[in-house]
């Protein structure tokens, strides 16, 4: 095997360039498999079921218009009659799965037939996978999706030679071109390309640098982002500011997705009845539980999340120094709940704000200097939770500088870990570091730390979210509130913190 401190190289060639000894796959029926491309294999075949099984469940790894595959059925035994019959091979497991692309008006899903064959043998590996065969479900009269190459069967394998090697066979369609310039030998090159990728991660114990749906399962995020995007993609053509609409309004319709599911789960079960939920059965959401006192968008800049979750039927406020250019153009009932208001969180101990109360949500979506003062508040006005989308890094009196930044508490590698900040596992990054030091300051304010990195088009995707107090007795909950008080006057006392004026003028977010 190859040196494991880095990934070997990626070395594909062609098959008909090559001098194969070993035969290309045959079918006890009629089926003609060509090969098309191979590569050195970098790992053992025991390994070789793991790493195929990241091309059966994440198919939008390599394609850009899948959206994700639903695994319909995992079948061991009765097989599908339409799964090719193989020669020296047998079925060992089907995995029916559903490709759904990631623009259904555009793109038809598509099921299909995940096969994985073991050689035929009486030795110990007979029942170790050799060959992933994909077979796409076709219906008469119908024709594949873009996204799928021109095959009826398209098989990985596993050929033990020696070196061992990856190839890459197929049953073509009609008239379907396998040059070097063709669509189905590019596509083959990236598959195997993944294929090696995934066999050396497995072999190194490759740990995901981000991980994804911690607190918000993917399907059902993913099923009701396609339908917002679909409610609100016209907001890009009447975008009002200079930032680009495609990332500011996909962005805030994935958080928006985001929030709605998380409350759902969040805050129990609605107490609707069901006529009443029956009278919007295709806006379900409608009559999904949310905050009990709503929600308020800190810093809300251009309007849009505080628009679009108005528009959905949630309650809630939206407050920034300065109106922008894009408020006055949305509805007068979101425009009702967008505010020009300068926040001093240094008044909280003595003027209460209008805009907090108990049971209030908080949303800190690049909020900015506002952004520490987050958990500080949901606790002195016992919210009932918050999310903190950090971006640039303020403390609460001017940036955050970890030489001078006083701590909240020395948090431990299993603290860190929790975090999921990505990465290698040294968080060395002055950001990296900011994010720590927001959530050792939750956790001195009384809540417990949740962490999700959120599916939408931006660096700046990590959140911290506030949902549970980690009290477990009134004295504790006392300490809590007595930390974020002592926080405020601490800040108060120095009178270093500055708050900024209200403004008038449009401009950018």
């Amino acid at each position: 095997m190859a040196n494991m401190s880095s990934r070997p190289r990626y070395c594909p060639a062609p098959c008909e360039r090559q001098n194969n000894t070993t035969q290309p796959l045959t079918s006890i029926a009629s089926d003609v498999w060509h090969p098309l491309i191979s590569c050195p294999a970098d790992f053992p075949l025991e390994l070789f079921e793991i790493v195929v099984s990241q091309l059966i469940h994440h198919p939008e790894y390599n394609s850009t218009l899948i959206l994700r595959s639903d695994t319909l059925a995992d079948i061991s035994h009765d097989f599908p009659s339409s799964i090719p019959i193989l020669e020296g091979l047998h079925p060992l497991r089907c995995i029916h799965r559903k490709l759904l692309p990631r623009r259904p008006g555009r793109d038809e899903g598509l099921e299909q037939f995940c096969t994985l064959y073991g050689a035929t043998t009486t030795d110990d590996q007979s029942n170790l996978p050799t060959t992933l065969v994909l077979t796409p479900m076709i219906s008469p009269g119908s024709s594949l999706p873009y996204y799928h190459p021109t095959v009826s069967h398209l098989a990985f394998r596993y050929i033990s030679s020696e070196p061992p090697s990856l190839r890459i066979e197929a049953v073509l369609l009609p008239n379907t071109p396998t040059d070097l310039n063709s669509r189905l030998y590019r596509t083959s090159l990236s598959l195997l390309d993944t294929l090696h990728r995934y066999g050396w991660g497995t072999m190194t114990n490759y740990k995901k640098r981000v991980i994804h749906d911690c607190l918000v399962p993917r399907e059902a995020y993913q099923d009701l982002y396609l339908i917002m995007r679909e409610r609100h993609k016209y907001l890009v053509d009447l975008w009002q500011e200079s930032t680009d609409p495609l990332k500011h309004v996909y962005e805030d319709i994935g958080i928006a997705t985001f929030l709605m599911l998380f409350w759902k789960d969040t805050f129990g079960n609605s107490d609707l009845s069901n006529e009443a939920r029956e009278a919007d059965h295709d806006c379900p959401w409608k009559h999904w539980p949310r905050p009990p006192a709503g929600f308020l968008d800190f810093g809300c800049g251009n309007g849009l999340l505080t628009h679009i979750l108005i528009a959905e039927g949630y309650d809630g406020q939206g407050m920034d120094l300065r109106a922008r250019a894009s408020w006055s153009h949305y509805p007068q009932s979101t425009q009702d709940h967008l505010h020009v208001h300068a926040f001093d969180p240094t008044h909280t101990l003595y003027s209460p704000s209008p805009f907090l109360k108990e049971g209030i949500f908080i949303i800190g979506n690049h909020a900015d200097e506002l952004t520490p003062w987050i958990p500080v508040l949901s606790t002195i006005y016992s919210a009932s939770g918050y999310i903190s989308i950090p971006c640039c890094s303020w403390a609460f009196e001017a940036k955050y500088e970890r030489s001078s930044t006083a701590n909240f508490v020395t948090p431990s590698t299993e603290f860190v870990e929790k975090l999921n900040l990505g990465g290698d596992g040294v968080y060395v990054s002055a950001y990296s570091m900011y994010r720590i030091w927001l959530a050792s300051l939750s956790l001195h304010c009384g809540w417990e730390i949740e962490c999700e990195t959120l599916r939408i088009p931006s660096t700046r995707n990590w959140a911290i979210i506030g949902r549970k107090r980690t009290s477990r007795d009134s004295g504790d909950d006392l300490e809590a509130e007595t930390n974020a008080r002592n926080i405020v006057q601490r800040v108060l006392d120095r009178g270093l913190f500055k708050t900024r004026k209200p403004e008038g003028k449009f401009g950018d977010h």
